[in-house]
Formats: structure tokens, C-alpha cells, sequence
């Protein structure tokens, strides 16, 4: 021990309040003058105990023991103060506090910000339990203000499911660490599909008839059957991350001069087949799809996002329908059965997609762009038709013309 609690010599536990002292004989006692400890207003004082026991192994702060906010730095000792650093603190106000005993750092309170959300680490407490990334969920603490309390109730260390809200606390740094998060924006025209890396496993609750992961109730380990509709949500992001799914209706485009604003067709591009005669040519093609709300988590829990959809089932399935059609014709069939071949790609593809629980609602098929030198000799040839048509028409004209002249000869001997 460094402060004498029961009148050894050397510095005392005990202090002395404003006022007279007749008693304390300057060849006895050395009384040195102090200020109050005075912690401002937005601001909160951490405490250093100078003395005390050992702190326990596996703990990094001192519990917390009644000692009037350690303004009683006698009943500290003899409570079972710990040296160390404090898991209590003290919030704004004055103390007369024992500077030999502790020691006090002043720091702002911890302010979250609005449309942000506080993400909370803890650095002392129970390990978390083998499995988890994250400890459990701890009620009674006030937002991490009381420390002890969320100790006693067998809080974890390490990050948190909890998060805080906007709004100034009295934390104690030394025990818990906040980041600071944008809250999670859903647009409208979108859900969130909610993916919990945290909690217990979880039944699935789609039936028999789904075979591709497990979508499981609210709170539980996996894919939320429950999406979250368009709004602000304070979500903890590290334990959870929230896939978006747009629920109005998708364009996608295999064109290689355009793309849509959600950037989902940004890796697509024109479609080169080959026709039954040998001829390659290139094809744009526009798919409408749609999702139902409440069909978005089985497409995350098949696919985990929507480019995965895009490239693992609509990229295959579009173009190799396409370059099989192609191989059945010739260009110029394909070029005069436009209108045929898309209404079949059309309903070829909504059965397809209805085994992965998306809507097909339109297949378009744009620009169809024919070999130059096939396009040429077609010119060509169309030309050469014209003319000849031309020709007849001109040879009509003049077998006409010379046929006139004659009955006019004849018209006029007869005068």
C-alpha cells in the first residue's frame, strides 16, 4: 500500500474539508492544498486508482465498489478497491477528491450523430462464446453507460449486437469503443433482405419445397424470412449486412452501348451468334424481370445478390437460348421471324426463371446487326431486282408509247 488508511505515516487515505484545524501539528502532519475536481459540462472523468488489490487476471479494469464517487478513497481501500483503471467514471460536477490516490483524465462524452449509428466494442468482460463473432445481448447497462451492470449480467467482450442511437453518452472509453456508421438507407422501390451472421441456428421456415440454404425467423443466424421495406434503420452492420433487391421492374441489357442506372447489366454485352449457314452476327437483347417483395429472401438465400442472379442464371440462359435459335436459321429467316422468335424467347424464359422464384415480364430483342458482306450482296441484289423492275416498267412504257403511235398513223390514212 502507498496510502495510509489507519494512521500510518506517509500519504493518508483521508482528506480534509474546508474549515480550521487546531489539532494538526506541522511537526506531525504536512498538509498540502488542492483544488476540487471539477469535471465540466460535457465532458467525463476517468479514474486511475494509485492503490488498491491487484486486479484479477483476465481483467483489464478495476470493479466498481462504494466509495462516493471516489471522494472516499478510505472506504475504496477497504472495499476492495482495485489499483488500476476504473471501470466507473465520473460525470460532470465538482469532487473533493484525493489526488494521491487517483488520478483523472477529463474527456468529452461520446456523441453519436444524427442519421448514425454507434457500433460498440467492449474491452473487458467474458470471452464470447466459440461459434459467435460477437457476445450476446446484455440488458440493463443504459447504453453502455453503466459498465458494471452490463459486467455483472455476463456481458461479453469484444464487438456488440447492440448499437446506440444519436445523442450524447457518458461512456467510459477504457471500456468501450464506439465507430460511428451511416444508418442503412432502403430506397423506395427496393426491400432489404436482412443477413445475420450472429445468433442461434434457426429452422427453416420456406417448407419442403425450397432446397437452396435455410430462410429463417427474425433474431436467428442466417437469411430473414422478414425483409425490411424502404425507409432508415439503425443496423449493425458487422453483425448483419442487408442485401437490397429492387421490387419494381428490372431492364437488363446485352448491348454493348448501354446501361441501366442500377448497373446490375453493367458486365452484359452484345450477343454474337452463328445462323445454320455459317454467318455470325451480333444481337441486342432487353430483358424485363421482376421480384415480388416477398420472394427476395429466397432469391439472396440462393443466389446472395443480385449480380450473382444476373450472372449465374439470366447471362447463361438468355444467350445461349439465343445462339441456339440462331443455329436453327439461316440470317435472313431470322432477321424476317423477329417477331416469332421473341415471343417464343419470351415464354422459354419466364419458365425459367419461375423455378428461381423471378418474374420474366418481357423479352425485347433490339438491334439485329447481319454480316457487312452479307448485307452487301443482299443490297446488292435488292438493287438488281429494282432495276430490273425498272427495266419492265420502262419497256411497258415505250411497247405503250410506240403501240400509241401506230393507231395514230393508221387514224390518220384513213382520213
Amino acid at each position: 500500500r502507498i496510502i495510509a488508511t489507519k494512521g500510518e505515516a506517509g500519504f493518508q487515505a483521508k482528506t480534509l474539508a474546508p474549515g480550521l484545524y487546531w489539532s494538526m501539528w506541522p511537526w506531525q502532519y504536512g498538509v498540502e492544498l488542492a483544488p476540487f475536481t471539477v469535471i465540466p459540462h460535457g465532458k467525463v472523468g476517468l479514474i486511475l486508482s494509485k492503490d488498491g488489490a491487484e486486479i484479477p487476471t483476465g481483467n483489464i479494469l478495476g470493479r466498481k465498489v462504494e466509495c462516493d464517487n471516489f471522494q472516499d478513497a478510505e472506504a475504496f481501500l477497504a472495499n476492495g478497491g482495485q489499483k488500476g483503471r476504473q471501470t466507473s467514471i465520473i460525470t460532470a460536477g465538482t469532487y473533493r477528491i484525493n489526488t494521491f490516490s487517483f488520478d483523472i483524465s477529463i474527456i468529452d462524452m461520446t456523441s453519436i450523430r444524427e442519421n448514425m449509428v454507434g457500433i460498440v466494442t467492449t474491452l473487458d468482460g467474458l470471452p464470447v462464446s466459440a461459434g459467435q463473432i460477437a457476445g450476446k445481448t446484455v440488458e440493463g447497462h443504459n447504453n453502455f453507460q453503466d459498465f458494471d451492470n452490463f459486467l455483472q449480467q455476463g456481458g461479453n467482450r469484444g464487438l456488440q449486437p447492440q448499437i446506440i442511437l444519436a445523442g450524447s453518452y457518458n461512456i467510459n472509453k477504457w471500456a468501450v469503443q464506439i465507430e460511428e456508421i451511416l444508418m442503412t438507407k432502403i430506397p423506395i422501390g427496393h426491400v432489404g433482405v436482412v443477413i445475420s451472421f450472429i445468433g442461434e441456428d434457426g429452422a427453416d421456415v420456406t417448407g419442403e419445397s425450397f432446397k437452396h440454404g435455410n430462410i429463417v425467423s427474425k433474431g436467428y443466424r442466417g437469411v430473414w424470412m422478414e425483409a425490411l421495406g424502404p425507409g432508415k434503420y439503425p443496423i449493425n452492420t458487422y453483425t448483419m449486412n442487408v442485401e437490397l433487391v429492387p421490387t419494381t421492374n428490372l431492364v437488363l441489357n446485352w448491348a454493348n452501348a448501354r446501361s441501366e442506372s442500377h448497373n446490375l447489366d453493367q458486365n452484359l454485352s452484345t450477343i454474337t451468334v452463328r445462323s445454320r449457314d455459317g454467318f455470325p452476327f451480333n444481337l441486342d437483347v432487353a430483358q424485363i424481370i421482376h421480384v415480388p417483395a416477398n420472394e427476395a429472401p429466397k432469391v439472396i438465400g440462393r443466389f446472395g445478390s443480385m449480380n450473382n442472379l444476373v450472372s449465374q442464371v439470366l447471362e447463361p440462359t438468355i444467350g445461349n437460348y439465343f445462339r441456339n435459335s440462331a443455329q436453327d436459321s439461316d440470317v435472313i429467316s431470322f432477321l424476317t421471324t423477329r417477331k416469332e422468335r421473341q415471343e417464343s424467347a419470351r415464354e422459354h424464359i419466364r419458365q425459367v426463371l419461375e423455378e428461381y422464384n423471378v418474374m420474366a415480364v418481357d423479352t425485347l430483342i433490339g438491334d439485329i446487326v447481319p454480316p457487312e458482306a452479307l448485307m452487301r450482296t443482299l443490297t446488292n441484289r435488292k438493287i438488281a431486282e429494282e432495276e430490273e423492275k425498272t427495266y419492265e416498267t420502262q419497256k411497258l412504257a415505250q411497247e405503250k408509247r410506240q403501240g400509241m403511235e401506230k393507231e395514230t398513223a393508221i387514224a390518220d390514212m384513213q382520213k
